[in-house]
């Protein structure tokens, strides 16, 4: 990012700050992490961290309280709108093939404070996560031995009756949290021999239940007389929608594992496609099952396959299935404990978190201290909590980082590519940066020593020759050719990109509003019809508009690696129904998340603002800096300095002698 002009204002500068860029190494590849997964280990991460106790719990608990058999409906809803986010992921994944997931993605692309929000969230949407699973996990076992567990705890240790509180403190669910940890500290080979082990049960037990449930269907099930396919009506798919999104927000942890695949530009996408599609067939295929063995109201929320099977006389399946779940939610736990070190570290390595995590262990390969806190800090969380209100608060959190994920390949898609090599640093977000090949477009300068080195030319960088509009092509970020006489006027002044950020952030609140109308506007806030319906209008016109001006412009097409469809409208309907699913949680979410939010800020203006390493790269520049001189003449003459300490002086490297001449001066990093 650029460094603020002399005179600018103490909030210029702050802002500057707050939104400045993550620079990327010219190597994409290069880690201190080992790169030992190949695309099967990342599929099954993916399905591992998808199909757990979603499968086993959550579909009972949202059949029963929220919406009925429409659970598949509200499985199908959610997971169209975890593919459209997991494309956003699956680009990201393959074209920054780095550890951090969507704080990374957002880093890059969106701004540094965003980045730290949007990591912070995630770091509490893998702790929810892996303490509901835990909990879950516990629930499970102790059903098995007809709730013992539960009550030799309530009797003998201790319970307590306080909302959004367990009953009593699960020290099972704890206890498995701390055993996982220690298994994930030996290393990531370890920990993908072990999801391989539990995510091939998990699946064999799918394919049992799917068998035999569907040979115990009774259609009788979904009539009128035990209540109706939708009894709750559209309100309760679309709230069951939002919680059933818990269920897939698994495959974040294959794009937080690319720093550690072998082949992260093919992995990654097709690692993120297969698994996805596989957890949403077996969650609405079981669903459908499920739903079917025995009617809705009656179902137990903590075993409802198991207990399902148990009422049907087939014990023996019961306990099959709990065998199953077991193992499936061990996958879970596994990747949740996989995937928040990591995205720690990386938030660590970038001094925006405390440097003690971001300490990788020479043997493991893995970062340790990252792994046993937080580990012990999940097991914390699964101790007291109760796996509702954590299931809701963790929704919240994945929505929030998916739009961000989704806003952020709109911006990229749309921004200039910026030269990177040896020679000069960029704070370009796109690892497919390569110097310009055509000699018209860069300047092969011969330094003393006879080595060649390249830098991006004085027009294409600099912009101090003009072109004529007639002979250049139109460039990433520009509005296009075709409505340059009809808008170049009123956008044709912009710089590359500009646009298409305002649009962007347009397209955000225009959602948001929209969205609120929706929900909120006949009820709650009792708009008239006539003003309801022209705040519709307002808000769908000012999110269509935004997305055609930000089609306007030209698009990156020259990407080796994924892209997503059709952008920008595949992520902006991922914005929207983000924005959506989030509204339709409860308020007391909304408190909980806004107290996370305030205590992350305080994290990052006490110590993230202050050990950025992007900051201490802007205080302390380096290498070089190349001189571009303009001639009377018109022609360019090129000359470039080494960069030395105040009060030192060199006499650089002069390609051409110059003469009386206007001059502007380009820093760039070696």
């Amino acid at each position: 990012m650029a460094t603020c002009p002399r005179g600018c204002t103490p909030a210029v500068r702050l802002c500057q700050r707050l939104n400045r860029l993550k620079t990327l190494d010219d190597d994409m590849m290069a880690t201190s992490l080992k790169r030992c997964l190949s695309t099967l280990d990342l599929t099954l991460l993916g399905v591992g961290g998808m199909v757990g106790s979603g499968l086993y719990v959550l579909t009972g608990t949202v059949a029963k309280d929220m919406v009925g058999p429409a659970v598949i409906i509200s499985f199908i809803f959610a997971g169209i709108a975890s593919l459209l986010a997991a494309f956003c992921y699956a680009e990201f994944g393959a074209r920054i093939p780095k550890t951090g997931s969507a704080y990374m993605f957002t880093y890059v692309s969106v701004g540094e404070i965003w980045a730290f929000l949007i990591g912070w969230n995630v770091i509490l949407e893998n702790m929810i996560g892996g303490a509901a699973v835990a909990r879950a996990w516990s629930g499970y076992l102790d059903s098995i031995f007809n709730h013992a567990i539960q009550n030799f705890t309530e009797t003998h240790i201790m319970q307590w009756n306080v909302p959004f509180l367990a009953h009593y403190p699960d020290i099972l669910a704890a206890g498995i949290l701390v055993v996982a940890s220690f298994f994930i500290s030996f290393g990531v080979q370890v920990s993908s021999y072990l999801n391989h082990i539990f995510s091939t049960i998990s699946m064999v037990v799918i394919v049992f239940i799917l068998v035999f449930g569907f040979m115990l269907a009774e259609p009788a099930n979904w009539s009128q007389k035990e209540g109706g396919f939708a009894p709750f009506g559209l309100s309760g798919i679309l709230a069951g929608s939002a919680t059933c999104f818990y269920a897939f927000v698994g495959f974040d942890v294959i794009a937080s594992s690319s720093e550690e695949a072998k082949n992260p530009q093919k992995a990654v996408p097709i690692a993120t496609a297969i698994s996805l599609g596989l957890a949403a067939t077996a969650y609405i295929l079981v669903s459908t099952v499920l739903t079917l063995m025995v009617p809705w109201h009656t179902l137990d929320p903590n075993s409802a396959l198991a207990d399902a099977f148990f009422r049907r006389g087939y014990s023996w399946a019961g306990i099959i299935v709990a065998v199953g779940s077991i193992c499936a939610m061990n996958t879970v736990l596994l990747c949740n404990l996989f995937s928040l070190p990591r995205i720690v570290y990386a938030m660590a390595e970038d001094g925006l978190f405390f440097s003690i995590f971001a300490r990788v262990n020479p043997v493991t390969k893995v970062p340790v201290n990252a792994i046993l806190v937080f580990g012990i800090l999940m097991a914390t969380m699964a101790l007291i909590f109760d796996l509702e209100a954590l299931v809701q608060f963790l929704s919240i959190g994945t929505l929030l980082a998916y739009t961000f994920v989704a806003a952020s390949v709109i911006v990229l898609r749309f921004q200039p590519e910026k030269t990177s090599d040896k020679g000069t640093s960029s704070t370009s977000p796109n690892p497919n940066a390569e110097p310009s090949p055509a000699p018209s477009e860069s300047q092969n300068i011969t330094e003393d020593s006879g080595e060649l080195k390249q830098y991006e030319s004085f027009s294409d960088k600099l912009q101090l020759v003009e072109r004529q509009k007639t002979e250049e092509r139109r460039g990433v970020g520009q509005l296009k050719a075709f409505w340059e006489p009809y808008l170049g006027k009123l956008l044709g002044d912009c710089e590359p990109g500009e646009v298409v950020a305002l649009c962007v952030l347009t397209l955000i609140v225009s959602s948001v509003s929209l969205c609120a109308v929706v929900e909120f506007g006949r009820n709650q806030l009792q708009l008239p019809l006539w003003s309801f319906t022209m705040l519709l209008v307002i808000f769908s016109l000012a999110f269509v508009v935004s997305m055609v001006l930000i089609w306007m412009h030209e698009p990156q097409t020259n990407s080796k690696t994924f892209q997503v469809p059709l952008v920008p409208l595949t992520p902006a309907i991922s914005i929207l129904f983000n924005v959506f699913l989030m509204l339709k949680l409860s308020y007391l979410t909304w408190i909980r998340f806004t107290v996370w939010i305030a205590i992350g800020l305080f994290v990052y203006f006490g110590y993230g603002i202050w050990h950025s390493k992007e900051g201490m790269r802007e205080l302390h520049p380096k290498d070089m800096a190349a001189r571009y001189v303009v001639l009377p003449s018109g022609s360019l003459v090129q000359t470039v300095q080494s960069v030395q300490p105040d009060g030192q002086v060199d006499s650089g490297h002069h390609i051409t002698p110059s003469a009386d001449s206007t001059s502007e001066e380009y820093a760039g990093k070696r």
